[in-house]
């Protein structure tokens, strides 16, 4: 908690999960009704700028509390999956930057994509509260 990329994490956390909110509205209005390509589209590639942000400050983080870039044994699972989360990220760049597959296509990939990104985000949030259950009980005996 002193170093200060936990604080930088703890702000862009809630903000990528806010553009994947949005990004999902759009991206299922668009398979549904097939309106609003464009902004579904740009939502999608902000919401893997967002995650590539979080990850590169969450290495930095890791680096500094655990001394390892990434997959730090504490994270190490998380780590993984989150790999997988930015692969399907990448693989809907490289489909929209070149063409590739249908717009449909590309968007069923989002989804892919922030189907792994919920779960990631579950592995997080989990180790979170267990990480605040276990420091309660201590911060009671010291105070």
């Amino acid at each position: 908690d002193e170093s200060p990329w936990t604080l930088i994490q703890g702000l862009l956390a809630p903000v990528q999960f806010l553009i994947f909110g949005i990004s999902l509205f759009l991206v299922i209005r668009f398979l549904l009704t097939g309106e609003g390509e464009t902004a579904a589209a740009y939502s999608v590639v902000l919401k893997t700028c967002a995650l590539y942000a979080i990850m590169i400050t969450g290495s930095i983080w890791e680096k500094v509390v655990f001394d390892e870039w990434l997959f730090a044994k504490p994270f190490f699972w998380e780590d993984v999956f989150s790999m997988a989360v930015l692969a399907l990220h990448t693989a809907y760049l490289l489909m929209l930057f070149n063409n590739w597959g249908t717009s449909q296509d590309r968007m069923y990939v989002a989804l892919a994509a922030y189907a792994t990104y919920i779960i990631n985000a579950g592995q997080f949030l989990y180790k979170l509260r267990m990480a605040r259950l276990d420091v309660a009980p201590r911060l009671a005996v010291t105070s």
